[in-house]
């Protein structure tokens, strides 16, 4: 049995090939945004992640 690998920003490949993304109903509302900015500060940090850490992208989203 092939177990799950975690790729980048939340993707998983499971023991049968297929692919999913892991998310949030509170990282779809941030992504939903009208400010392009924060939405930009998210996307950045979600592109180092493997595993989606909902306060760092809070953290983004907020500049902080």
């Amino acid at each position: 049995m092939t177990p799950n690998v975690a790729e980048q920003c939340g993707w998983l490949k499971d023991k049968f090939g297929l692919t999913w993304q892991v998310t949030s109903s509170r990282m779809n509302e941030m992504m939903q945004s009208t400010d392009a900015k924060k939405v930009a500060r998210m996307t950045q940090s979600i592109l180092k992640m493997k595993k989606v850490e909902i306060a760092a992208l809070q953290a983004a989203f907020d500049d902080q």
